[in-house]
Order: C-alpha cells, then sequence, then structure tokens
C-alpha cells in the first residue's frame, strides 16, 4: 500500500527585489509504500532537507516561500491542511529525527519531559503511562540506563546521546512516517547498527514508511529499500537500492560511490573528489544542472533538461547516457609523496608533538538539595598516547567512551585530574604567556557540532578574519577566498551569517577557520561526519596533502572506520575512558588484537556486499575530460595564497 506519493513538488524561495526567486525543489516525484525505507543522498544544498520540511508544513508561508504540487499521505493532502489540521499530523502520522540534536531538543527541559509531553499532545495518558511511554521509546533508540535519563537536560549528554534522545522523541508517538535526517551522523558504528536495526524493525512491525536523508552509502547499501539521488533541487536518478548502488546510470551518482571512502581499500588510499561545485540554484544554468562538472558532457548536455527515463521497469535516470552509462575511477592510492611526511625519522624515533602521560579527567557527581559531591564520573583513566609530527593518530571508539573528553584537556577546556599533558615541551596546563600565545595558534580544533562552534553574529569573513588578525597574519579578500575555495565553498559565502548554510556547509567554514593560522596540529572532533562524501573526499586529500606539505599533524576522532583507513598512520581504540588497542594502522585493520576493536569493524556499514565504485574508461584513466584537472591534484601554487606564504 503506498503510505506517501509525492508529485511534482516545487518549493520556491521569493527573494526580496532585485534578487531573483530560488527553486529550492524543483519538480520531485517520491512514493514510499507502508514498511519501506527510501534513502534520500545528495550534497549538501541538493533540496533534501527541504523537501521532508515539505511533509511537515515548515517551510516559511506564502509570500516568503512558494510550494506547489501533491502531497499525499497515506489518502490525505497534506497541501489542504490548517494550522490546527497540522498540529494533530506533526508527531502523531508524521515526525522527523532533525540532523543537529543539540537545536532540535529543548535545553529548558529534561529528556523525560520533553518525551512525554510529545506523547501527551497525541493520546490521552496518565503520567506513569506516559513515563512508562518515555522509557520504552529510549530502550528502543538503545539508549544506556534509559530511567536515569529521564531527568538529565540535553547538555548533560554526549552527542551520540543527544541524537539517541531526538530519536526516542520522533519514534515516541509512533508515527506512520518518520523522516530521519543525518540520524546516524553523530553515532559510533556499534550504536549505528543498532538504532538502524531498531529504525527497520519499526517498519516491519508498525507498517512505518522511513525517509531516510544521508551522505553516507554504506548505511544506504545496507538499509534502504530505493534509494533517490538529488542534485541542484531536482532527483536525477532513482530506483531499488540494489539497481541504483550497482549499477548506476548517471554520472553524479557514479561519482558520489567513488568518492566513498572503502573499508577494503589500501590505507591511506587518496580518495576520488567531485570537481568543481554545485551550481547557486539563483544562477542555474540551462540545461542539465551536473553538466559543468561532469566528466563526460557533451554540447547537447546544456541544450536543455534531460527528463527522468525509466530502466529496467523502475531504475529512472536523467542524463543523456543513462541508457549506455559510463564509468568512473575507483580510488586509487596515495603517492609516496602525499602520504608520508617530508622528514624522515631519526633513529631513535621523532620526539611526540602532543604526549599524553597516565591522564585520568574525573568530573564530580553533585546530589542532594545542598549539591554535595557525593561521587566521580572516571571519563579518562590512565590514558598514555603520542602524536607525532607529520602523522595522524585516529581515535575510535562509541560515544561516550573519553575521547572528547581526552582532546579538552589538549585544548585546555578542562584540567586533568592526574597525569600530564604536553605540547612539543610545554606542560599545557601550565604555560606562560608566549607559550600560551604558540599554543593558540599552532593547535587549532574542529568541533563536532557545526551548528554551535561559528558565532551566529559574525559573517564568514569576521569568522575567518578574526584569528588571522589577532595573530599578525594577512586577512585580504585573496587569502579568505583562497580557504574557501580549499575547501569547496565561493566567495559569494564570505558576506553571509552561518544561518545561511546547511549543516554540512558550515562544517566546511569551520574546517577552513582551522586552516587559517597555519598550525601544526589540528584536532579533528568528527570533523568531516557532516560532510557529503563529495566534499569529504576534497577535505581529506586536502589534509592528506597539507600534512605531506607542511607536517602538519592530526588527532583524529571519529566513528567512521573507513574515513579512518583513509587517513590514519595509528590508531587508538578507546571506551570506558580506557585505551584497549594502538597500532599501526595496517596491524589494527589487518589482525586486530581486541575483542571490541574486532566488533567495530564487524558492525561497520558497507563492509560486506558493499557497492563497488564503477571505474570510468570513456576519458582516460584519470577519470575527468581533458580540459579539468582535479582539486585535489592542485598543485602548492594553486591552492589558496595563505599555503603561499
Amino acid at each position: 500500500m503506498t503510505l506517501l506519493d509525492i508529485k511534482d513538488l516545487s518549493v520556491t524561495f521569493n527573494g526580496t527585489p532585485p534578487s531573483p526567486p530560488v527553486r529550492a525543489v524543483d519538480s520531485v516525484n517520491l512514493r514510499l509504500e507502508a514498511g519501506e525505507t527510501l534513502a534520500v543522498v545528495g550534497e549538501s544544498g541538493s533540496g533534501k532537507t527541504v523537501t521532508a520540511l515539505s511533509l511537515l508544513g515548515l517551510n516559511p508561508p506564502e509570500p516568503v516561500c512558494t510550494t506547489t504540487g501533491s502531497l499525499r499521505l497515506d489518502g490525505t493532502d497534506l497541501r489542504t491542511l490548517g494550522d490546527k489540521e497540522w498540529r494533530s499530523v506533526r508527531g502523531r502520522r508524521v515526525a522527523m529525527v532533525f540532523q543537529d540534536p543539540g537545536t532540535a531538543l529543548n535545553p529548558l527541559l529534561t529528556i523525560g519531559t520533553q518525551i512525554a509531553d510529545a506523547v501527551r499532545a497525541h493520546e490521552r495518558l496518565t503520567r506513569e503511562q506516559a513515563r512508562q511511554r518515555t522509557i520504552e521509546a529510549l530502550e528502543q533508540a538503545r539508549m544506556p540506563e534509559p530511567e536515569s535519563r529521564l531527568r538529565q537536560y540535553p547538555h548533560e549528554l554526549s552527542g551520540g546521546m543527544r541524537q539517541r534522545a531526538a530519536i526516542a522523541l520522533a519514534i515516541a508517538a509512533r508515527p506512520k512516517l518518520l523522516i530521519a535526517d543525518e540520524p546516524t551522523t553523530a553515532l559510533d558504528v556499534a550504536v549505528q547498527a543498532e538504532i538502524m536495526a531498531m529504525l527497520r524493525s519499526l517498519c516491519v512491525d508498525l507498517g512505518m514508511g522511513l525517509i531516510l536523508i544521508t551522505h553516507d552509502l554504506g548505511v544506504v547499501a545496507e538499509q534502504a529499500d530505493r534509494v533517490a539521488v538529488m542534485y541542484a533541487g531536482r532527483v536525477v536518478e532513482s530506483g531499488p537500492a540494489a539497481h541504483v548502488l550497482k549499477r548506476p546510470r548517471m554520472p553524479y551518482t557514479q561519482a558520489l560511490l567513488a568518492a566513498t571512502p572503502r573499508l577494503d581499500a589500501a590505507a591511506r588510499t587518496r580518495l576520488v573528489s567531485i570537481e568543481g561545485q554545485p551550481p547557486r540554484l539563483r544562477d542555474r544554468a540551462p540545461g542539465c544542472s551536473f553538466a559543468p562538472r561532469c566528466p563526460v558532457a557533451v554540447d547537447d548536455c546544456t541544450a536543455g533538461v534531460p527528463p527522468l527515463a525509466v530502466f529496467d521497469g523502475d531504475h529512472a535516470a536523467a542524463c543523456l547516457f543513462a541508457d549506455a552509462p559510463v564509468e568512473l575511477p575507483a580510488a586509487r592510492p596515495a603517492s609516496a609523496a602525499a602520504s608520508e611526511p617530508g622528514p624522515a625519522p631519526t633513529t631513535d624515533g621523532p620526539s611526540p608533538l602532543v604526549e599524553f602521560d597516565a591522564v585520568d579527567l574525573r568530573y564530580p557527581v553533585r546530589s542532594g538539595a545542598l549539591r554535595r559531591v557525593t561521587g566521580h564520573v572516571h571519563a579518562v583513566q590512565g590514558v598514555s598516547l603520542r602524536v607525532e609530527a607529520g602523522r595522524t593518530l585516529a581515535l575510535v571508539g562509541e560515544s561516550g567512551s573519553g575521547k572528547t573528553s581526552l582532546t579538552k584537556l589538549l585544548l585546555r577546556l578542562e584540567r586533568p585530574s592526574g597525569g600530564t599533558v604536553r605540547y612539543d615541551g610545554i606542560d599545557v596546563t601550565r604555560p606562560g604567556p608566549a607559550d600560551l600565545r604558540r599554543l593558540q595558534r599552532e593547535v587549532q580544533v574542529v568541533f563536532q557540532n557545526p551548528y554551535a562552534s561559528l558565532d551566529p553574529r559574525l559573517t564568514v569573513r569576521r569568522i575567518l578574519a578574526q584569528p588571522l588578525r589577532v595573530h599578525g597574519l594577512d586577512s585580504d579578500e585573496d587569502v579568505l577566498v583562497g580557504l574557501l575555495r580549499d575547501v569547496g565553498l565561493d566567495s559569494f559565502a564570505l558576506d553571509r551569517y552561518p544561518s545561511a548554510f546547511s549543516g554540512g556547509q558550515r562544517q566546511r567554514i569551520a574546517i577552513a577557520r582551522a586552516l587559517a593560522l597555519r598550525p601544526r596540529l589540528i584536532v579533528c572532533d568528527e570533523a568531516v561526519s557532516a560532510l557529503d562524501v563529495s566534499i569529504q573526499a576534497q577535505v581529506l586529500n586536502l589534509l592528506a596533502d597539507l600534512q605531506a606539505e607542511h607536517g602538519m599533524a592530526y588527532l583524529f576522532i571519529t566513528h567512521d572506520l573507513a574515513v579512518v583507513r583513509s587517513v590514519a598512520h595509528r590508531i587508538a581504540v578507546m571506551r570506558h575512558g580506557r585505551i584497549l588497542e594502538e597500532g599501526t594502522a595496517e596491524d589494527i585493520y589487518a589482525s586486530p588484537a581486541h575483542e571490541y576493536t574486532r566488533e567495530l569493524l564487524d558492525r561497520a556499514p558497507g563492509r560486506r556486499d558493499a557497492p563497488v565504485a564503477p571505474r570510468f574508461s570513456a576519458a582516460g584513466d584519470t577519470g575527468l575530460s581533458p580540459t579539468t584537472t582535479p582539486a585535489s591534484q592542485h598543485t602548492n601554487k594553486e591552492r589558496s595564497p595563505l599555503w603561499r606564504r
């Protein structure tokens, strides 16, 4: 039975004259059966989230935004609903897990109160019944110790736990349609697998439909029944997941697959990034929107918009070459220069740039009317680690394992309860004025949450220029534009505020800010988890190039083991505040010694029967037309002027 039927949906944001209107969604057609999972993939700004918000009636009203087309949910035309009717639909019939759980949860209410209120808004339940439903929802979302979480506020939870609370909030009222916008971005692989299995079971048991908005093609391969690929507001390919991922007919879909890191690739493999950037929707060129970036585009591609042509029964693609698809390149190993830093280590081994020596970190637990300390939470316990210059140490583990707490000690955001933390011989807990200024310049961080790490009152120009001016560096237009270009953004972003960007675009701005001071060490706390695979490949290649050319070191925190394989020299596996296993990336992946490490690798999405990135053969081994050059192959002179100094 068809649960959702979207026909010819278009969403246009009407700008203030003389600004032209922007069509964010253009003639989208989608359908979803009860109990089915539809994955919607595409780069940031492709229209995925705007399409989802249309199903909740959350797009701005007329005349700011114009929505046309048909949205039928279980036989009801959602576009005919009034405000009162929408309130009965949201949460009960349609619910959404938003990309950023920090802004989706009310910081003034406990987790238990928020979920119970959502249930009682749609059902007549007693307080005790609502409490039990809340605990049940938290258990379904795999929240550890669910009863104790009822009294906690969002800020008391880790990023992964906040995401689980947001999922529990969405499923508590048992909706017929659940929209999950990047629901597993902040989750480790173990919890990610459990959450996706839970959502699949709900689809089967309750007949619930799931729209999964994600950039993780490994998750798509394992969880989705159908896939819709969006680009520049249009659906450019759709069909059964097995058909779309194993035999893509649209060059854009092939490029996304080629850019995806793989667990079975060689260590520190250079990723294939997509040349160019998505078009600005207000300046959309005629014809196929992907033509300026497409390696096989011909003059006819710009003559008109190619329609969705149907192949193999239910597989549709909008491309002139869809009937005989070409192939794009698979990832290739990095060159020796790109994978290894410049200076060779000495016989005695290089001195560590960062050293954690038997570090402990305990947080006090307060209770009672006087808020006395009644215990401690051991976030970090006896950790000893080294980060060497020009090397990447990846720190992996589940949410709440202490990874972020450990890095906060290095960043002087917490003081250790025991042990020492040193950076290039400096005790970071007691630096002198000169050492402190050096630390502030040479150690930069990209935080996990791009929504909270950028000042909403500053334009991107001021965000990038401010650290440069503080440290007396050049902050002219060329430098700022070069920084944006390095992370896949155009110069038009300089005079806009963070609120004008998607989560992935905000994270690119945060990465550009971290690169601005030419640091010796960057702490990347889930730095690429919010990025779509094409930009992720571009950023990871950039980080590898800068490491090779400038000896930059990275402390890389992530739950994505495929990304770890493509960047890390050494890996440390952390759980419950302790290091369980440490070694070279090659050894950890080839023969993990600890059972927990083996479990993480086994649960990684896409490990089994992952979609194989197709190879491109129509225009040579490079996978690009003779007139284009991959961004990842730019020489140092072609990069930001900042790196030429």
